[in-house]
């Protein structure tokens, strides 16, 4: 029998447990001292909602699947129909190939190939390291054809500190702006977050704030990574996600829509590009075309328990 997410890739490091899957190269599991720090799932479950999927070759949505680049029209297929937008990419439910796996550390690689509405090929693969820092997650991207291509990376991990539901955790988020959206999140503009109910620059309890956000102009470290922490002051927990300078924003989830699921988790989405880049061309990368300089492009987050 072949579980619904495929193989099962388990590493471990420094405290830290992880479990990497076939499908979609992804993080099932992420605990830290015998407590998850992601919300995951099920071994004989698919990933609900996007858990721990990589969102590649875009991140969130395109609005109507269409966009052009290099002078050429082009038509995704619409993979949320109910809002007529491609959303979250290529690669989520595809067979990604292992390899190399050490007790600590685990890649896997999925050849994206050439295909309506996105004729290029592109080598993508991806790599989790976990050490007594945490879990770090290592994308890089490599184009395989002779023309240049459209690319933006984003993941998909819900974060847990407890199982009382998020109302009651706080989350730093150093970002001074955001995107507004319509009934279709797609972006409509965008407003500072000083004066809002967006604003997490410094600490504060979500409570009844509903989030479904993509947050930029982050406020850096010196070593050039933004950090988001979520805290339960109620169970002494927290987490920590940052992101490289590749990752110049930030999507936000409460979780509202998911059902059973609201609000048990956060769900915080590094992205290098925000929803409907392929149209806006805004912080899109360009990968050159095979051969060339700037044919590749690579990106890293990672998380750690507080």
């Amino acid at each position: 029998m072949v579980a619904p997410s495929g193989e099962q890739y388990e590493i471990s490091g420094g405290g830290y447990r992880a479990v990497v899957t076939e499908c979609g190269g992804g993080l099932r599991v992420l605990e830290y001292d015998g407590r998850p720090i992601v919300a995951g799932y099920d071994l004989d479950a698919m990933a609900p909602s996007g858990a721990g999927q990589l969102l590649l070759p875009w991140p969130n949505r395109i609005q109507d699947g269409a966009y052009s680049f290099g002078g050429t029209d082009h038509q995704l297929s619409l993979s949320e129909p109910a809002r007529h937008n491609a959303s979250h990419g290529l690669v989520r439910w595809a067979s990604w190939t292992l390899e190399e796996k050490t007790d600590n550390t685990v890649s896997l690689m999925y050849r994206l190939m050439a295909q309506k509405g996105y004729p290029w090929t592109v080598d993508l693969h991806v790599l989790y390291d976990l050490s007594a820092d945490g879990l770090t997650v290592t994308v890089t991207a490599t184009n395989m054809v002779a023309s240049a291509a459209p690319y933006a990376q984003g993941a998909h991990p819900y974060l847990t500190v407890g199982d009382d539901g998020v109302d009651g955790w706080e989350l730093t988020l150093p970002a001074a702006t955001c995107l507004t959206v319509d009934d279709r999140k797609i972006p409509t503009g965008r407003t500072e977050v000083a004066g809002t109910d967006r604003d997490f620059r410094d600490p504060r309890t979500l409570g009844a704030v509903e989030l479904d956000t993509a947050f930029t102009d982050l406020s850096r470290t010196g070593e050039g990574r933004a950090e988001v922490l979520v805290r339960n002051p109620a169970a002494g927990r927290g987490v920590l996600l940052w992101m490289d300078g590749a990752h110049r924003w930030v999507q936000v989830y409460t979780g509202d829509d998911l059902g059973d699921r609201a609000r048990t988790s956060l769900a915080v989405e590094p992205m290098t590009a925000p929803p409907d880049a392929f149209r806006t061309g805004e912080d899109l990368v360009t990968l050159a075309p095979a051969g060339e300089e700037g044919d590749e492009h690579s990106s890293s987050w990672g998380l750690r328990a507080l």
